[in-house]
């Protein structure tokens, strides 16, 4: 059996390919296979809260101070700010001057509204400021763990890891306790990983056999433009960001070339959170920042979600020939920047975010919403794999702005070179698959 075969991503790469046959060849059969994309995400997503709380948790009281904890949340949330800003403007932009909906002539009066009653009933959990940070705060620990909402747990871990490490030595049984238990959850997640072939297979599968092996090649102009402006802002912008902090964009993607395929699949990038965080930690950054700036990006550093929304709500005013004026524009982005980070924990949350920012710009209706609703779900593969690259590119800057990144074992690691510590890949989780020839050989990237 080759090395590429036995890795993680040449199986996840094999699926993919037999779930694009499996969907032109029986289409009927491979719609059916959703549920094998959907059990995978499941399985991952049934342990990320208790992971999460883990993960931050010990990483607070490892770091001891406290207010470097407030200052590496503050520095997070300030770069979050100002990186998704450039996001929004930049998807305003292309939509501005390439002007994807000139030409469709859409009469808004036509369109049928029924298919957004569901959207925009959510509407004011986006656009009611207070609704909002409500929902952060959990109705109990226990309901913050059961609904999976990793704003709550991230919320209630901070607390518990706050007052932990002020009670000392007299904490540090939890916090073995804690250490040891998450240390199994990673093993656990190990034994999942191993399932995202066959995730991946009948997430591909149902997309082609549902929509047609036409839908992947023709998007239409918006969604082309879409991942055209997401491509920009990954090798421009976030590459430009960092190469200031002495890493290259590239060689980072291929360290995540595992898990970007998976989110490539599964349009989901929860279903990588836990192996991402492991993997930035292998790459010589504390685990206490990790913890922090990944989930809470996952709410609030939303790059290729923020492209989309501006992208969108412009290409909708073409479409329904709406003229916007400077203004308009700026409008737009102003709205969108506080709509941008209620996304968090709502169905649609897409669909639904730029529901709520239409609604606060009267010139444009909001009903032409219906326009790109037959297309959100493949957009929606962009979006999860530009939103992973900024968390990952997030946490590597911040960790070198903190001090908190080994550079020396970063660079060995992207460059695939051994290190005495960790000679093994970690995607991989250390985890052996049988042969014919040699059962429990550790898989090799």
């Amino acid at each position: 059996m080759s090395t590429f075969t036995r890795s993680l991503f040449g199986q996840v790469i094999t699926a993919l390919v037999l779930g694009i046959l499996a969907g032109i060849l029986w289409p009927q059969f491979a719609v059916q296979l959703k549920p094998l994309g959907d059990g995978f995400i499941k399985l991952i997503r049934m342990v990320i809260a208790p992971l999460v709380f883990g993960v931050v948790v010990h990483g607070i009281v490892s770091a001891g101070d406290l207010k470097k904890v407030g200052r590496v949340g503050l520095k997070s949330l300030i770069y979050f700010e100002g990186v998704t800003t450039l996001a929004l403007a930049l998807g305003l932009l292309a939509a501005h001057f390439f002007g994807p909906g000139h030409g469709m002539n859409v009469n808004p009066a036509s369109l049928d509204a029924t298919a957004m009653s569901s959207y925009t009933e959510k509407v004011g959990q986006v656009t009611n400021t207070v609704e909002f940070l409500q929902r952060i705060i959990p109705t109990t620990v226990v309901d913050a763990f059961a609904k999976g909402d990793v704003l709550q747990v991230l919320l209630f871990a901070v607390l518990f890891g706050a007052g932990l490490s002020l009670i000392g030595e007299r904490g540090k049984l939890i916090t073995d306790v804690i250490d040891q238990a998450t240390q199994v959850l990673f093993k656990v997640i190990g034994f999942i990983v191993r399932l995202a072939p066959i995730g991946v297979f009948g997430a591909i599968a149902y997309t082609v056999g549902k929509y047609g092996i036409g839908s992947l090649q023709q998007l239409g102009y918006l969604v082309a433009l879409f991942y055209a402006t997401v491509c920009v802002f990954v090798f421009g912008v976030l590459g430009l960001i960092l190469r200031m902090a002495g890493f290259n964009i590239f060689k980072l993607l291929a360290y995540l070339r595992e898990e970007l395929m998976i989110v490539l699949a599964t349009a989901s990038s929860d279903s990588v959170l836990p192996q991402i965080m492991r993997k930035l930690e292998r790459l010589g950054i504390k685990d206490s920042t990790v913890g922090l700036v990944i989930p809470t990006g996952y709410s609030f550093n939303l790059d290729a979600f923020s492209i989309y929304l501006t992208l969108a709500a412009v290409f909708i005013a073409q479409a329904t020939n709406t003229p916007l004026a400077t203004g308009d524009l700026l409008l737009i982005l102003g709205v969108a920047l506080l709509t941008s980070k209620g996304a968090h924990g709502i169905p649609g949350s897409a669909i639904v975010v730029l529901a709520a920012t239409l609604s606060a710009i009267p010139v444009i209706p909001v009903i032409g919403l219906v326009l790109v609703l037959s297309v959100d779900w493949f957009v929606g593969i962009g979006r999860a794999l530009g939103n992973l690259v900024g968390n990952c590119v997030a946490t590597v800057v911040i960790a070198v702005w903190e001090g908190d990144i080994d550079k020396k074992q970063a660079y060995r690691v992207l460059n695939g070179q051994p290190t005495d510590e960790f000679d093994t890949p970690l995607v991989e989780f250390e985890l052996a698959v049988s042969t014919s020839s040699d059962a429990g050989t550790l898989l090799k990237s």
